[in-house]
């Protein structure tokens, strides 16, 4: 049951005594509209918000509200589950939306526990009926029994390490697996602040593309949006409030949104040392086109030109879009699957640097996607790692010896990062390549034993991107 693009869900305030407020009712329409239609929380969110003629603080509210509690959902159902003898499997999917907005706004949210109980009361009896009403009602008078420190020890299972990181941390639990594993590839044992950080919304950062704007120039015309340098990549910049997308560097597409890992990544494949020629580039599977903006930069300005292939024409259209201001000379872009066409004769041997940015799990960008951690399963991993290693194959085929791929998942787990990479050396005619001076120097806290690179949300306040940097060997 998708919104309607005029009219509200939840819009008759007769149902209930005391009508809910549209805050709420958008926030609940967005979480229906997730569970129901499989809708991404950020594609629909701002037209809710409308429908329900929510704005200013209230929409904040609301987002807050929305987003917050696809977050935390795991760990609202394991509070719920101990509050009541029902089974969560057997409660109604709106009465469950409808307990864990109740429950975000006492556990989590400035909200007054006696307010967040009547508006959660009255947006049940508005949207269900009186029955599920009283229903929430017992359940969220218990919630407020404890605070979030006494749920917090309440809902940990003593028998199940991984299991109470799962619950406190809001990720499936095969998910938190997944994540040790990566975490001790790289020497790390904090699981619960790595995962609690998928929690924490990230910043807005923009990206600078060379050859056409600076750092400089851009903070230059975003200091009314309180903007400060990037932490890591030298071509970012932080909004601390604000639109980006009202900002006139963005509208002329000589700056993006883009995660400073994305930044970092697309500028390592760039600056990474090759003997001979390095005229030709090429980006394999391109879509949006974040990192090809930012490749077809650094090409521009190191006088090379960039081939941008997707598999996906309309993904195929924003990155034309985006690649536009620098020119046919500078950048073209091919519509096509990326394994054949980079083992196509027009590719065969021609590039000098490839990057794959491989389809993955997303679960390098759980901040981004609440909702995503919910959808995803542990059986989705060995076709993507199949695809992957197709890819990069397909990659190793485009490149000429001595040339460099940059292989990027934005994904931490090892199916699909270092499992990919080892599958690679051992099949391929291919070695590590090793990043020198300034680039080297921005990537050494990220840099694994095995000579790959793992960003972290916790650590490095970016997304979870692993890039592995490798040569075509001359001999080939």
């Amino acid at each position: 049951m998708s919104l309607e693009s005029d009219k509200r869900r939840y819009r008759d305030p007769y149902r209930a005594a005391r009508p809910c407020d549209n805050p709420r009712l958008a926030a609940l329409d967005v979480l229906v509209q997730v569970r129901e239609d499989e809708a991404y929380a950020n594609l629909i969110l701002d037209r809710t918000l409308k429908a329900y003629e929510v704005t200013g603080r209230d929409a904040a509210f609301a987002t807050e509200l929305a987003y917050g509690t696809l977050r935390l959902q795991g760990f609202y159902d394991a509070v719920i589950e101990l509050c009541t003898p029902k089974p969560l499997s057997t409660i109604d999917g709106l009465v469950l939306d409808i307990l864990r907005l109740g429950a975000h706004q006492i556990l989590s949210m400035r909200v007054p526990a006696h307010a967040a109980v009547a508006q959660t009361v009255d947006m049940a009896r508005q949207t269900a009926s009186a029955g599920p009403a009283k229903f929430v009602n017992a359940i969220l008078r218990r919630i407020t029994e404890r605070s979030l420190e006494q749920w917090q020890r309440a809902i940990q299972d003593p028998s199940d390490q991984e299991q109470s990181v799962a619950n406190l941390t809001s990720h499936p639990k095969w998910m938190v697996s997944e994540f040790s594993k990566a975490l001790a590839e790289g020497d790390r044992s904090d699981l619960a602040g790595a995962l609690a950080a998928n929690n924490i919304p990230p910043k807005v950062t923009l990206a600078a593309r060379p050859g056409l704007t600076t750092a400089e120039k851009l903070l230059a015309q975003t200091k009314d949006l309180a903007a400060t340098p990037g932490a890591l990549a030298p071509t970012a910049v932080v909004l601390g409030k604000g639109d980006p997308r009202r900002i006139e560097a963005v509208v002329n597409r000589q700056a993006a949104v883009a995660d400073e890992a994305s930044q970092l990544v697309a500028m390592a494949l760039a600056k990474v040392e090759i003997a001979g020629e390095d005229l030709r580039w090429l980006d394999l599977c391109a879509g949006p086109g974040g990192k090809a903006g930012m490749l077809a930069g650094f090409a521009k300005q190191q006088g090379a030109s960039l081939v941008a292939n997707e598999l996906h024409e309309h993904r195929a259209k924003l990155v034309a879009n985006t690649l536009a201001p620098f020119g046919p000379s500078i950048a073209k872009v091919h519509v096509g699957d990326g394994v054949e066409f980079g083992k196509s004769e027009y590719c065969e041997g021609k590039f000098d640097r490839v990057l794959v940015d491989a389809p993955c799990s997303g679960l390098g960008a759980l901040r981004r996607r609440p909702e995503a951690r919910w959808r995803k399963s542990l059986t989705d991993i060995p076709p993507l790692h199949e695809l992957q290693t197709e890819l990069l194959a397909a990659a190793v085929t485009a490149l000429r010896p001595g040339g460099v791929v940059g292989y990027v998942t934005c994904s931490p787990v090892l199916a699909e990062t270092k499992e990919v990479v080892e599958w690679a050396l051992a099949n391929l005619p291919l070695e590590r390549a090793a990043l020198t001076g300034d680039i080297a120097k921005l990537l050494a806290p990220m840099k694994l034993s095995s000579g790959d690179y793992q960003f972290w949300p916790d650590r490095d306040g970016t997304d979870a991107l692993f890039l592995s940097l490798l040569r075509k060997r001359e001999e080939a």
